[in-house]
Parts: C-alpha cells; sequence; structure tokens
C-alpha cells in the first residue's frame, strides 16, 4: 500500500493519492477483468500475458539500487519509498519492501502529457465514459500483480498508472 506517515515527504496530487488508496481499499469502483491475452505455454495450459508491467525498466521485484540506477537520483529518497519529479507533467513514486524491493509503481502524468495509451496499459475493453474519464484495473493472479490505469475529468485530466504487487 502506497503511504507516507514523514511529514517532510512532498505531497502528490490529492486525486491520484486518494485513487491509489480507494483501490487499495477496495471499493470497486474501478472495473476489474481477468488478464488481456493468454497464449499457451506449449504444456497445454495458458499463461497469462500482461499488457504493462514495468515503467522506464522499472519492475515490481527490482531492487531499490537498480531502480535509482534505471531513473537517476530521487527527489525524495527513502528506505521504503523513492519520489521521482521528471519533468513538470510526469512524477513517480516507487514503494519497496522491508528488504527493498519495488512493490508499488506509481506515475501521475498532468494533463496526460507523455502518458502511454490506455490500450497499452490494460487493453482495449474499456470504457471511455462521456466526461473522458476512465478508470480500468487489470489483475494478474499467476504473475502475483495488477495494473490500473485512471484518468481523471478535466480541463487538465490526471493521468495515474499504477503497478502492484498483489498482497
Amino acid at each position: 500500500m502506497i503511504h507516507d506517515t514523514r511529514q517532510n515527504f512532498l505531497a502528490r496530487p490529492v486525486s491520484s493519492l486518494v485513487s491509489v488508496v480507494v483501490l487499495v481499499l477496495g471499493t470497486g469502483w474501478a472495473t476489474t477483468t481477468g488478464a488481456q491475452t493468454t497464449r499457451s505455454s506449449g504444456h497445454g495450459s495458458p499463461t497469462q500475458q500482461t499488457v504493462y508491467s514495468e515503467y522506464r525498466g522499472v519492475h515490481i521485484g527490482m531492487d531499490a539500487q537498480e531502480v535509482r540506477t534505471k531513473l537517476g537520483e530521487p527527489l525524495q529518497k527513502a528506505d521504503d519509498m523513492d519520489f521521482y519529479s521528471l519533468s513538470d507533467k510526469e512524477t513517480a513514486q516507487i514503494a519497496y519492501d522491508a528488504s527493498h524491493r519495488v512493490q508499488v509503481v506509481s506515475v501521475d502524468y498532468v494533463g496526460g502529457v507523455g502518458a502511454p495509451d490506455y490500450k497499452l496499459v490494460v487493453g482495449p475493453d474499456v470504457e471511455v465514459n462521456a466526461d473522458g474519464t476512465i478508470y480500468k484495473q487489470v489483475f494478474y493472479k499467476s504473475l502475483g500483480f495488477w495494473v490500473y490505469y485512471n484518468r481523471s475529468a478535466g480541463p487538465v485530466p490526471l493521468v495515474t498508472i499504477t503497478i502492484q504487487k498483489k498482497m
């Protein structure tokens, strides 16, 4: 779960933090589906295939030092979480477990600038609401994580993409 009780940590945009907290608490306003595609593993059983499983080379289970090598020095660094401001339109928060391995990757794109198309994140089967909002969560049970895509409404929408290890 993404949360931080230290007062010196930069606050994320409230709407994205609320989205993540609501999802983690499991309130169900996001659409929940199974895997987007399957393929045979050659042994007769289908294998789940992800649509989106990493951000800039950072993925669930990666060591904190590897993350910092990929993304550079974080704006805020802690044992359990790093905060990156990659541009004035893109921020990332990486949360670590007790062994300093990635547990959550959550990225915000202000105005949607730089965000991958939702079809590349959660697949093409997405309902886009009349106001432009999108909410979809895809569970990859056999791989042990889920991916969430959220686009808010308004003149400057916020796109949040979260990859989280199944707890």
